[in-house]
């Protein structure tokens, strides 16, 4: 049975650097699920190009400049440099608890990170393209950036923050942005993946094409950010700043030989891919490239813009009392399924709700009684009371019609799979993934080993149980993107050694009949243990939900 078209060859082409990226997180308040969410989204891309064998950078951190944090900061009665000290600290630990395995963490109050802010500023101003002028319009704390009067809501509210914005005059530096309309139309036309998704990308394309004006790049009304080097009275605007750690982490800009990694994932890499919120898409997909043009740097491959979570549909808010940090829901329900949840219930790119029930309904129904299922039905149970607990040997002259029909499943699914991870369409990954699981767990009903074993029907008995076992191998590898630890649980119960993504090799699978005979499976406690009425009422009670109305299962 050949492989699926495409197959063998996705991931096995050079293996070209790939660079993923968070947006970096503004420190004034604590992590929240909408943070994690973007979080475990860019993991689980680094995780399945490094399973595909590419060298992979995975880049998270924390913006610490700003008019907002210096009075955050001052209500708080501390230097604002001690105030972001103190708030990297819970970043760090929820990224920890969530598994999301990062390779740098970048914070702008870095002397490294303002060097590079000043070199990037110095290499558009070389260009021509930055200018003294004065400068009055109406601006969001909130957003760090200054509002037309067409975007404000009646009583002057910024749209986003639903608070009235402040009327700023000052001296400011600008970049000559209006300049750069027809070249970010020009690279639109050349890239049309450039913004993910396509609704996104129109809303972009629309607002440049209504011409854009020129940018303040600078202010003197705040003194917390990296100043204009050769004018101190001015500090960088806090945008500009923060886009810059993107290359800043990777010790960039910089000429070829000077800094590897900026050589590496900026320079040379295949893919950069820049994971944010879609209510920060404008400055990434407008401001940002336009810099890079400025100052002759290359421009990332693509922005992907994800929607807004809700809370039991709700806005977050501290208010409502809905404002929900990872931190309990990983004690209550673990990392993995946590991940499994955010990747599996919205589709990526869209607004989405987080709900507590609808997270213990795809517990229960598709990880407890789906894989937990069939891995306890056939390890723990057929292989270790009728095949000594060891893996059988396969047979490939002896496969009946419905050994193939699930191995062409598995082959489809894996090709599927990848394609959509590719694609960051987590979602419909995990369609395909569970359609397999749903597959396996119809092909053990149908073949009742537990019947082949009591008839003493052991060369077919044998042949079903290899069957489930290599689609379990199958997916401990395809879902080990999004959930690492009980991968390699599954692993383990299959007698194998944890995944260890190597560069240069492909470990997706492809190629049936990897799991060699005669390996001593491993049975342990279940994987995904069924949460009865009184555990779920118990941990609804303990996430302060225990009110919730009971909804229907959500549609995928």
């Amino acid at each position: 049975m050949a492989p699926p078209p495409n197959l063998a060859n996705l991931g096995r082409r050079m293996a070209r650097p790939y660079y993923v990226t968070t947006p970096i997180y503004y420190v004034n308040d604590q992590p929240h699920i909408g943070h994690a969410y973007s979080t475990v989204a860019a993991d689980v891309v680094s995780r399945y190009q490094r399973l595909r064998g590419h060298p992979t950078y995975f880049l998270t951190g924390l913006d610490e400049y700003g008019l907002k944090i210096e009075r955050r900061a001052k209500e708080e009665n501390l230097a604002p440099q001690d105030f972001v000290d103190r708030m990297a600290t819970p970043f760090r630990s929820t990224w920890e608890e969530l598994d999301c395995a990062h390779d740098g963490f970048i914070r702008t109050t870095s002397a490294e990170h303002r060097e590079s802010v000043q070199t990037l500023w110095k290499m558009m101003e070389d260009k021509g393209d930055i200018y003294l002028d004065d400068y009055e319009d109406w601006y969001c704390v909130g957003c760090e950036s200054f509002k037309t009067e067409k975007e404000l809501l009646e009583g002057n509210l910024c749209p986003i923050h639903q608070k009235p914005v402040e009327r700023i005059k000052e001296r400011s530096y600008f970049f000559r942005l209006s300049k750069y309309t027809q070249p970010l139309l020009d690279f639109f036309e050349a890239h049309p993946d450039f913004v993910q998704p396509d609704a996104r990308f129109n809303e972009v394309k629309s607002f440049v094409k209504e011409g854009l004006r020129d940018l303040s790049i600078s202010r003197t009304s705040f003194r917390w950010g990296v100043p204009v080097a050769n004018d101190p009275e001015h500090v960088v605007y806090v945008w500009l700043d923060a886009l810059t750690n993107y290359i800043s982490a990777l010790g960039g800009p910089a000429p070829k030989g000077i800094a590897p990694l900026y050589d590496e994932f900026w320079t040379s890499a295949e893919t950069i891919t820049h994971i944010v919120g879609k209510d920060i898409l404008r400055f990434h997909a407008v401001y940002w490239p336009a810099f890079l043009l400025s100052a002759g740097v290359r421009v990332p491959s693509q922005i992907w813009a994800h929607g807004w979570l809700t809370v039991n549909g709700e806005k977050m808010s501290k208010s409502l009392g809905n404002f929900l940090p990872p931190g309990p829901l990983v004690e209550a329900f673990g990392a993995d399924v946590l991940r499994y949840y955010f990747m599996r219930e919205v589709g990526f790119g869209q607004d989405g709700d987080f709900s507590h029930r609808n997270l213990l309904n795809r517990y229960n129904g598709e990880l407890a009684n789906g894989l937990g299922n069939l891995i306890n039905r056939i390890v723990a149970s057929i292989v270790k009371k009728n095949l000594g607990g060891r893996v059988p040997r396969l047979r490939l002259d002896a496969l009946e019609e419905a050994d193939r029909h699930l191995i062409d499943k598995a082959k489809a699914s894996a090709c599927d799979a990848a394609r959509h991870l590719e694609a960051l369409a987590f979602h419909r990954a995990l369609d395909t993934t569970w359609e397999l699981v749903s597959a396996a767990n119809k092909y053990v009903d149908t073949t009742e080993p537990w019947k082949l074993a009591k008839q003493g029907e052991q060369q077919r008995l044998e042949q079903v149980c290899y069957t489930v076992l290599e689609t379990l191998r199958w997916l401990s590898i395809m879902l080990f993107p999004v959930m690492p630890n009980k991968c390699n649980e599954l692993r383990s119960q299959l007698g194998l050694p944890p995944l260890l993504p190597t560069v240069g090799v492909d470990l997706w699978p492809s190629a049936w009949g990897g799991l060699g005979p005669g390996i001593e499976t491993r049975t342990a406690g279940l994987l995904f243990p069924r949460f009865d009425e009184s555990q779920e009422r118990s941990i609804l009670e303990r996430l302060g939900v225990d009110k919730e109305p009971q909804p229907g299962l959500r549609a995928k």
